[in-house]
């Protein structure tokens, strides 16, 4: 296990949930790797917690896809395998589609503004080395498009969503070589809305995911 990570206290948050953050940020920086086993004790010790908020925190992260439980194992951090990932993206490519268009519909002058605002901030992102930075800078921007659609299932179930894409963002942003083709889909989508085109908007959203998933299978296909 890495020794790097260690537990960030706060006054505004209950135990239980300090430790989920803090395995949770673990995970997705690399700092507990995939197909390693998450032991309770060993956990809770090095956290200097008791094992109650750490198994809470361990059936969060399963809810998640973050780790998996396996038969005489326990749980483990989750490996990212293509057959999770082109499932996760095959939902999301419909609901932000859906999304988008419905957007086109409802969106208003602020929140165009907004969209902008938040397209330049994910560019502002790249051009650094935090990669969390980038990934919610990037959700910030979907989440302004969210808002927009006014259809409070669709967002429940984006949001819901949105937990699980976390980890394969954070993968993608790890390729520069994409960072470029990222801020030329966000703008395209951005300039879309803008027209209340909801064909092109819908269209770009559908790409945007689609490229997304390409790259990582690709990437992913050759890890093997």
């Amino acid at each position: 296990m890495n020794d790097n990570f260690h537990i960030e206290m706060s006054e505004y948050l209950p135990l239980r949930d300090v430790v989920f953050h803090t395995l949770r940020k673990a995970i997705l920086k690399g700092e507990l790797n995939p197909g390693e086993r998450l032991m309770e004790i060993q956990l809770a010790q090095r956290l200097g917690v008791s094992r109650t908020p750490v198994r809470e925190a361990i059936r969060k992260l399963e809810l998640e896809g973050l780790v998996r439980m396996m038969p005489r194992r326990g749980a483990v951090v989750a490996e990212i395998t293509v057959q999770d990932l082109e499932d996760v993206l095959e939902v999301r490519a419909a609901l932000e589609e859906l999304a988008v268009r419905k957007a086109c519909e409802h969106m208003e002058e602020e929140q165009l503004r907004n969209l902008k605002r938040a397209a330049n901030e994910f560019k502002r992102t790249l051009e650094g080395s935090d990669l969390l930075a980038c990934v919610e800078a990037d959700m910030a921007f979907h989440e302004i498009i969210y808002d927009a659609a006014q259809n409070q299932r669709l967002q429940q179930m984006l949001q819901h969503l949105r937990e699980q894409m976390y980890r394969y963002r954070l993968e993608y942003l790890k390729d520069k070589r994409m960072h470029r083709l990222l801020v030329e889909e966000h703008d395209t989508i951005r300039r879309a809305l803008k027209k209340r085109d909801a064909a092109k908007a819908g269209s770009a959203m559908r790409i945007h995911i689609e490229n997304q998933k390409d790259s990582m299978v690709q990437s992913l296909t050759k890890s093997e």
